[in-house]
């Protein structure tokens, strides 16, 4: 029988000794705001929740009605409990404070809110991404001024990382740092339940996910790479590969960590005022944390994703993420450039 998200972590902390109350209830809490995210976006048209909001986030670009509830929901939710000291939104310029009214605690949650609402209005999944950080023991922000420093941590400082998939049925899948476990939403029941524990990517592939729209734009090294999975069984890597893009990170994602495969988001020559497409802080470190604790490994071309440093709250950066030795092959051409 399948146990319960709430059961999942107090065992994991009798084995591992990694999750005190604070942490726990921080998984718990936006394991039940994704919850409320998932029937936000069930209700659709019905709830008159679809279209734009009529703003722009920071990154400059259109929000949809679904982004700014789906922020809302994850800020009420945690903002009250006691055991975060400050938040950032992929949505939001500038970090969170949490309100005086509350007592601060020891982690900082980071967040995509709706990962993929370009696709919110035809009814394809989207989701929802967080991180997980300690909050350094010196760091002098208040209720009022939340210093940004404290959140550029590089991924491998990482407590705990996860996504939700608002698809078919509503999935959260969550490492803490000692394998990557996966949940889904028992409706009836009301909470998450374990539908796969330890989950791996497989080393090999025949799929790759890729905006194959900005082939024109890519450099040399991704340009090859794509060139022989296109070329199948006549090219020099003897057979054939399945392109799958659904411009949705944590549904090509989740397709990797599923059956395998390889997600890019690389760097390109359209916008050369930008090192990459996909959030630092808020998708590739987040994702990256999962995929290698599930055997596979995350780069960006360059470096491994875990070890960059951050600059800035919403750095971007290119992303190639997945089975192991599909990543591996893409860094040994980008290194030969």
């Amino acid at each position: 029988m399948s146990i319960s998200l709430s059961r999942f972590l107090i065992e994991q902390q009798r084995e591992f000794g990694n999750i005190n109350a604070d942490l726990r209830l921080l998984i718990e809490v936006v394991a039940r705001a994704c919850k409320a995210i998932s029937i936000a976006v069930s209700k659709g048209a019905l709830a008159n929740n679809l279209g734009s909001a009529g703003s722009e986030n920071i990154q400059g670009e259109q929000q949809k009605k679904l982004d700014v509830i789906s922020n809302e929901i994850l800020l009420e939710a945690n903002e009250w409990g006691g055991h975060l000291a400050a938040i950032a939104s992929e949505e939001m310029e500038h970090p969170y404070a949490i309100p005086n009214r509350y007592p601060k605690g020891e982690y900082l949650l980071i967040f995509d809110p709706l990962d993929g609402s370009s696709n919110i209005d035809i009814n394809v999944s989207v989701g929802t991404i967080f991180s997980v950080l300690r909050c350094p023991e010196n760091w002098t922000g208040s209720a009022d001024k939340v210093e940004e420093a404290a959140f550029l941590q590089p991924g491998s400082q990482q407590v705990a990382a996860g996504y939700a998939v608002y698809g078919p049925s509503t999935i959260l899948v969550l490492t803490l740092g000692h394998g990557v476990y996966i949940f889904t939403l028992d409706r009836e029941a009301g909470g998450f339940r374990m539908t796969t524990a330890k989950a791996t990517v497989p080393e090999e592939t025949r799929e790759y996910a890729i905006n194959a729209s900005n082939a024109r734009f890519w450099e040399p090294a991704m340009q090859r790479y794509i060139a022989e999975l296109n070329a199948g069984k006549s090219g020099p890597r003897g057979v054939d590969f399945n392109m799958r893009w659904v411009a949705s990170m944590v549904a090509d994602v989740h397709r990797v960590i599923s059956r395998g495969g390889i997600f890019m988001y690389p760097y390109d020559l359209k916008d050369s005022t930008k090192s990459g497409k996909l959030r630092l802080l808020y998708e590739a470190n987040p994702m990256s944390f999962i995929i290698e604790q599930a055997g596979g490994a995350a780069s960006t071309g360059t470096q491994r994703m875990l070890d960059v440093q951050p600059t800035s709250l919403h750095q971007r950066v290119p992303v190639i993420l997945g089975s192991k030795n599909e990543v591996e092959r893409v860094v040994s051409y980008h290194s030969k450039e």
